[in-house]
């Protein structure tokens, strides 16, 4: 389920400067925590100065479910917290739609006429339903917990949940 994460920030993006500016947020301590737990977990992830906007993102995701092609979703993480690149312009998303090997002519179809902007949009209808703050959120059994979190307090989240854990 995709959800609006900063939906005002425009095409070219916004400095994180700029966006956390006034809220008291130190974006160097944000940084280090997040790559601490990503470190932990194996996972890359780097220092970025800007955000951008998501939302072509999320829809070309739709689509690429559409097609099999799941691994699309490594790819936008990669580019967008890794190689710090903008995924709110189109043509940057034709080429990770490439390197996964889905048509770049088709994903540039989908993002131009906007052929998942409905999907995309009930998800977010339905994320605000869930009552979804920020990203990750995690929903199970009438709880639900936001944010990046160690194994341990994941597991005893769904234990919580009704789930089975092991």
């Amino acid at each position: 389920m995709h959800f609006p994460l900063h939906p005002e920030t425009p095409a070219e993006g916004i400095s994180l400067e700029n966006l956390f500016a006034g809220r008291g947020v130190n974006v160097a301590a944000m940084y280090e925590r997040m790559k601490a737990l990503m470190d932990e977990q194996g996972l890359p992830y780097s220092q970025r100065t800007h955000t951008y906007n998501s939302r072509l993102a999320q829809e070309l995701g739709k689509w690429a479910e559409t097609q099999g092609g799941e691994e699309i979703h490594d790819a936008l993480y990669r580019a967008y917290f890794v190689d710090s690149r903008n995924i709110g312009d189109i043509d940057t998303l034709v080429e990770i739609a490439e390197s996964v090997d889905l048509p770049g002519g088709s994903a540039r179809e989908v993002l131009e006429t906007r052929g998942f902007e409905a999907a995309v949009s009930a998800d977010w209808a339905r994320s605000r339903e869930f009552g979804v703050t920020g990203v990750p959120t995690f929903v199970a059994g009438g709880f639900a917990m936001v944010g990046a979190q160690e194994y341990a307090t994941l597991a005893d989240f769904l234990t919580r949940a009704g789930a089975v854990v092991s």
